[in-house]
């Protein structure tokens, strides 16, 4: 049986509570953590909402959400690292030069960066939370 509960405030048992519009709105509608670098098939170490990471070339991925989102005007914040001498850097796109493709209610595409010259590069850390 579906119910509803309605709330302006939510309290844990130690007295902290916060506005239910933190709770809707500030919480991650979806994130991942894999290695990207574990060949064909990268290895998802924790995900909420996200049911597979697919590589599509090098340092390309798309990410498909488990449940869809209410729309693709989410925010996507990212993070990576390359290997212990360049550092990293996500582009939210398709392809290394930045065109943009594949953010949708269902999918995220991304491709990971050296930032030292912008080429793509499979890493060994990725991590992805979206906001909405």
């Amino acid at each position: 049986m579906a119910g509803v509960i309605v709330a302006d405030t939510l309290q844990d048992g130690a007295g902290n509570s916060t506005a239910m519009d933190n709770a809707i709105y500030g919480s991650a509608k979806a994130w991942v953590n894999w290695n990207g670098a574990s060949g064909a098939s990268p290895t998802i170490y924790a995900a909420y909402n996200v049911s597979s990471v697919t590589r599509t070339g090098t340092g390309a991925y798309t990410l498909a959400f488990t449940n869809a989102l209410v729309d693709a005007n989410y925010a996507p914040v990212s993070g990576c690292n390359t290997d212990a001498n360049n550092g990293g850097v996500v582009k939210l796109s398709g392809s290394p030069s930045g065109a943009l493709y594949g953010k949708s209610t269902t999918a995220l595409s991304i491709v990971a960066c050296n930032s030292n010259n912008g080429s793509a590069s499979d890493t060994n850390q990725l991590s992805i939370a979206i906001f909405r």
